[in-house]
């Protein structure tokens, strides 16, 4: 490239040197300029000689300092220089420069030793001319230009943001100072403020570059402002030559750059995956924290007994579920998914997977969900059954008052009338009165047996059951017990007694006799009858209130005999009034009981007025078991259409990783109109929800409708959302996978169908003797013996870094796709460092704020180890290391 660059130099430039040289004439302001600026560039590389010249024109007469700075310059040996000191040693000498420089590809034009030796002003002007172009211009090529238009070209490049800068050449447009501040400006802004200069005052601005220039990019001063301010025209190769330094005082900058570039892309990979990482780390804890808090509650299966307690517990539990564990849900989904796309990434970047902290692997959250799950599982269905033992219990403690009344109200003042000793003063007729009248009481004391037992039987059922209030009912159980054996006890005391006064046969009264007789036993009928028209009921289905009506009209049918009986009795005490009558007598009182025909006919009156109050009720209840049967009906129209719609779905989404048509987009395009189709059908979930209200409000607790119970509905329906955004996050991956490794659709298909092939319980993953025989079939060779195991363990250990027992389509794809990946690695990313470090083996904070954006710089200085080698300065900071950690553990 250099030899054909300073052919086409010579061709091109050199024609207008020749033209020159037969002017024989140098513009003296010119010939000044350059004896000044070549003399300093000559010394700018005869320093690291240790040496340099004064006067141009002389110190190069005998040669050697000549060919000591060509050897500086190129870095090569030359001849051994002629030590004598005669005219012909100096010839000699500066022949074998020129024969150096010639040996470079340069045409010399009209130049020779001789006027060299003599001290010929402008050749040698011209031959240190020739040297600057060769050495220090000629390799600037941009754009295959020559060396003049490369320099040129590089200039404009660097200088094109800056006002008042416009290089059109080498000479006026250099002649106000601006453009050699831009170019200081562009490189290194800290060194100058660009905008505080003015186009007004060259002079300033040519000595603040000069000055910044020797100062700080060790570039000494080769030009003099006040002759580039004075003179028509600067001399352009004194300008060019000066130039030239400026560019090779910044092409390492250019490195650096792209070194920089390097280390950043590295680091904001590594940066944005510690973030998912802290993030993943957060969203486990919170979710796993509020597991741990909801499963206690979920797990206690006590309430406190009553039933507004218990419908409470179960309005909290419908509040869990719809408010509370939606969220939760998403969040694990979220969870996953920021999951796999950091597991995806680490594996394109080449870094090693992502091992979460102990107790927080996407295995542990997904047993905790399941143990979740677990402890709602029949929490519902618990407390349901529980609030029907309740309503059952309060049913009982009612019935239990009921006929505790009725038998207290019996019992009240019996003890006192057994008690009494009034048989002791009266007349034998009375006596004998006495004396019937206390059999008739005691036929109805035995009468009153069954009802007491029924009430001991009620509170022994409370006692079982735990009702809440069963201290109350035992306490008052008690009282009517133990007052039943009171009156057996004073019962039998009152008939010695009365036996004892046994002169009481006479005078006996048929008819109030036989009044006393049927009427007490009706009378009895009577309470039983006004106790089952009263009584409560409790029933679930139109069968069982069928079986009350039907039981309600067999009691009707008996109403005729009752009614004969009745008119019987009446008409016994009718007989009484009527034969007092006949023989105008006041019938005395029945001494045989305390009914009257006018109890008897009241009671009866209102037994007859129960008879259709209670058709009423069993009517009503009759319409609230068919209302009841309506909303069964409704749930379960409803549940079988979405119970059916949430199956279809669950397959549908199954089965598109399965079937092989279409790209990755296509199937990307497919779950994403599923998951709006979810979105979309919403709706319908709420609705029955709403359904399933009503019927949990009407305390319905069975349907034989349907086979779906709200329960296993939610499930299908979680179970659903969470397929959806999970495949929806495998397709993302799997493109992100592609596209990062150029995959075709074609081979993609390809891949597909061969794991397709071995995942025969499509569970879109291959058990390892599965993946084993994929990998036959695409050709691998896995012996079958211990090595072969070996290698196929080696296999498995890329796979499934994470040890889970199987291959997604993810890793597989990966693996398959292994060497094509394109991909950073720690030498690559060290060597970089090495650039931005100046070759050292460390590196320092102020380097790396120089070099990188400040993020990324911050993120290098607090991660980086000191550096300990004997050449450390203070604040070294070891580079290599880092790089190593970068690709190494994943929690850098």
């Amino acid at each position: 490239m250099s030899h054909m660059m300073g052919d086409s130099y010579n061709d091109g430039y050199m024609e207008e040197e020749e033209e020159w040289d037969r002017e024989g004439l140098l513009d003296p302001a010119w010939e000044k300029q350059q004896k000044k600026t070549f003399t300093a560039w000559c010394n700018s590389h005869l320093r690291k000689a240790g040496t340099g010249i004064e006067n141009i024109e002389e110190d190069f007469r005998n040669g050697l300092k000549l060919m000591l700075l060509l050897e500086v310059i190129s870095g090569e040996q030359l001849p051994k220089p002629d030590r004598g000191k005669m005219r012909f040693h100096k010839i000699a000498n500066v022949n074998k420069a020129l024969d150096f420089i010639a040996s470079k590809g340069v045409k010399l034009v009209s130049i020779g030793a001789e006027e060299i030796v003599d001290g010929n002003v402008k050749m040698t002007l011209g031959m240190i001319w020739t040297i600057i172009l060769r050495f220090a211009i000629q390799d600037i090529t941009v754009e295959e230009l020559t060396a003049k238009e490369g320099l040129l070209l590089w200039c404009q490049r660097k200088t094109a943001p800056y006002k008042n800068v416009n290089v059109q050449n080498f000479h006026l447009s250099f002649k106000d100072g601006l453009a050699f501040c831009a170019l200081i400006h562009r490189h290194r802004p800290e060194l100058i403020d660009y905008n505080s200069l003015s186009k007004d005052n060259p002079l300033e601005n040519l000595n603040t570059a000069f000055d910044i220039a020797e100062k700080h990019l060790d570039i000494p001063r080769m030009l003099d402002p006040e002759d580039m301010v004075n003179s028509a025209k600067p001399d352009e190769r004194s300008v060019m030559a000066y130039v030239s330094s400026y560019y090779h005082a910044f092409s390492g900058a250019q490195q650096a750059e792209t070194a920089a570039n390097r280390i950043c892309k590295v680091l904001k990979v590594n940066q944005e995956n510690e973030r998912l990482m802290e993030e993943y780390e957060r969203l486990a804890s919170d979710l796993l924290e509020w597991i741990r808090k909801t499963r206690p509650w979920l797990e206690n299966r006590t309430t406190d007994n009553t039933l507004p307690g218990t419908r409470r517990k179960l309005d909290e539990f419908r509040d869990y579920r719809r408010k509370h564990k939606p969220p939760k849900l998403e969040d694990k989904a979220r969870l996953e998914n920021s999951f796999n796309t950091l597991q995806t990434r680490l594996r394109l970047s080449n870094r090693p997977a992502y091992l979460p902290t102990e107790g927080k692997m996407v295995s542990d959250i997904a047993n905790a969900w399941k143990g979740l799950e677990h402890a709602e599982k029949g929490f519902e269905e618990w407390l349901l059954s529980e609030l029907q033992r309740l309503e059952r219990l309060d049913h009982l403690a009612q019935k239990f008052r009921h006929k505790c009344e009725i038998h207290e109200e019996w019992s009240t003042g019996k003890e006192e009338m057994l008690q009494s000793g009034d048989f002791k003063r009266c007349r034998l007729n009375e006596l004998k009165a006495m004396k019937k009248k206390h059999e008739a009481f005691e036929s109805d004391l035995a009468a009153h047996q069954d009802r007491v037992e029924q009430i001991a039987a009620i509170a022994q059922e409370l006692n079982a059951l735990d009702y809440h209030d069963v201290a109350t009912v035992n306490a008052r159980c008690q009282r009517i017990c133990d007052q039943w054996d009171r009156l057996g006890q004073l019962t039998v005391k009152r008939r010695e007694g009365l036996e004892e006064a046994e002169r009481v046969l006479e005078r006996i009264d048929q008819l109030h006799l036989e009044f006393a007789k049927r009427a007490a036993p009706f009378n009895n009928w009577m309470d039983g009858a006004k106790e089952d028209l009263l009584d409560m009921f409790i029933v679930h289905t139109t069968e069982e209130v069928q079986g009350l009506v039907d039981a309600h009209d067999q009691f009707k049918a008996t109403l005729g005999e009752a009614d004969k009986e009745y008119s019987t009795i009446v008409s016994l005490a009718q007989e009484v009034v009527r034969l007092g009558q006949q023989f105008g007598l006041t019938p005395p009182e029945n001494p045989y009981t305390t009914l009257h025909a006018q109890d008897i006919t009241n009671k009866w009156a209102e037994v007859r007025d129960l008879v259709p109050r209670r058709d009423q009720t069993l009517q009503q209840e009759m319409m609230r078991q068919q209302n009841n049967e309506r909303l069964r009906r409704q749930f379960a129209a409803k549940a079988n259409v979405v119970g059916q719609w949430i199956e279809a779905q669950l397959d549908a989404v199954a089965s598109i990783g399965v079937q092989m048509r279409g790209s990755l987009e296509d199937q990307l395009k497919k779950l994403q109109a599923f998951d709006k189709a979810v979105v979309a059908y919403k709706p319908n979930m709420d609705e029955l929800e709403r359904f399933n209200q009503e019927v949990q409000e009407a305390m319905i607790f069975e349907n034989r409708y349907t086979q779906y119970t709200m329960e296993t509905l939610r499930v299908g329906w979680e179970q659903l959302l969470t397929a959806v955004a999970r495949n929806i996050n495998e397709v993302e991956n799997q493109i992100l996978t592609r596209d990062s490794k150029g995959i075709s659709e074609d081979q993609m298909n390809e891949f597909r169908m061969s794991f397709n092939h071995f995942d025969k319980n499509r569970t879109r993953r291959l058990e390892p003797k599965e993946f084993k025989a994929c990998l036959i079939s695409l050709g691998y060779k896995i012996r079958d013996d211990r090595q072969g195991e070996a290698d196929f363990q080696r296999i498995m250990s890329i796979v499934d870094p994470n040890g889970s027992g199987y291959v997604t389509f993810d890793a597989f794809l990966d693996f398959m796709t292994r060497e094509t990946a394109d991909t950073d690695t720690a030498e690559q990313v060290m060597q970089s460092f090495k650039i931005l470090a100046g070759d050292k083996p460390y590196i320092t904070a102020q380097i790396l704020r120089q070099e990188l954006p400040p993020d990324q710089a911050e993120y290098c200085i607090q991660r980086m180890a000191p550096y300990t080698g004997r050449d450390a300065v203070p604040g070294a900071l070891d580079y290599m290391s880092f790089s190593t950690a970068l690709y190494g553990e994943s929690d850098l």
